[in-house]
């Protein structure tokens, strides 16, 4: 999957372990960074990598509940309302700017991405296996955004940010699109599907199924306890950040080949689990204080067991 990414992205690697991991573990993944720093295209790349099926919803201002999830439609000849899916009804859904579409319609997601499924009209509709929702953002301080909702944010697994590349990573972009490179065309760029649905789930089975010890699990707690007393932290870290960490934990654990979790592994992955999660005091807000530097001093501070 990294070689098949790479043929359309330069760098970025860390954003591509962090979809791969949150792809592991059942949960969804929310890339964050200014525009033209490929986020959406690395989507499109991991995707095209999977035998899986894809679909793409740009969020707009003027986007309606009905069409993320699907609505009742009026079917003249059979004289009746029938349900047409919506683009949810995929194994990897891309929300494109998801903060620039309201809060009525960013949480049309929520029972999709917590409980796999959509209801409507009083029935329920599962959701194909598996499912990933892979969301863009563009920094709140950019015009015609809409904050993400605490519960929104809290849904997915991890938060992943994309920099701006550096500079001889820039020029090997030029070097591409000089020689060609069209960002429309994967399939022209190379990229291929070399993993199928029933991979992936093995996959899933055998991350769930790596083992973690008692000292271990109590770490994890100790840390999310320490976000909590942290003088700067106004909401720190919930029991379904405990979960979630634990969750990216096995999947990072058994992608780099062990068969149970590590302190270093929980460290890996604490700050693009966490770094959505907590809720900054606002005199911390004005100094400067960043969410990475707060869950930096957290792990520097927790005893780590041996």
């Amino acid at each position: 999957m990294r070689t098949e990414v790479g043929k359309a992205v330069v760098g970025q690697e860390a954003a591509v372990t962090g979809l791969v991991v949150a792809l592991l573990a059942r949960g969804h993944a929310l890339l964050e960074g200014v525009p033209g720093v490929a986020k959406t295209l690395l989507v499109r790349s991991l995707s095209a990598s999977l035998s899986l099926d894809t679909k793409r919803v740009q969020f707009t201002p003027d986007l309606m509940p009905g069409d993320v999830t699907g609505s009742l439609v009026y079917d003249a000849k059979q004289g009746e309302f029938e349900f047409r899916e919506g683009p949810v009804f995929t194994n990897i859904m891309l929300a494109d700017e998801i903060n620039r579409t309201p809060p009525k319609t960013q949480s049309s997601l929520l029972e999709a991405m917590e409980e796999r499924q959509v209801s409507a009209d009083g029935v329920t509709r599962k959701l194909p296996e598996p499912f990933m929702v892979a969301a863009t953002m563009n920094p709140i301080e950019y015009e015609g955004t809409y904050t993400l909702p605490e519960a929104q944010l809290d849904r997915f697994l991890m938060k992943l940010v994309l920099d701006v590349p550096e500079r001889d990573t820039e020029v090997q972009v030029l070097r591409r699109h000089a020689d060609g490179f069209n960002p429309r065309d994967l399939a022209a760029a190379g990229v291929t599907a070399v993993v199928t649905a029933d991979e992936i789930a093995a996959a899933q089975d055998a991350a769930a199924a790596v083992r973690v010890s008692d000292d271990v699990l109590a770490y994890l707690v100790d840390l999310a306890r320490a976000t909590r007393h942290s003088p700067s932290v106004r909401i720190g870290v919930s029991p379904r950040g405990t979960t979630a960490l634990l969750a990216a934990t096995k999947a990072w654990a058994w992608l780099t080949g062990y068969s149970s979790i590590t302190p270093d592994h929980v460290q890996a992955m604490l700050v693009p689990v966490w770094r959505h999660r907590l809720q900054l005091r606002p005199e911390a807000e004005l100094e400067g204080v960043s969410v990475d530097t707060i869950l930096h001093s957290v792990m520097q501070q927790v005893q780590v067991p041996i």
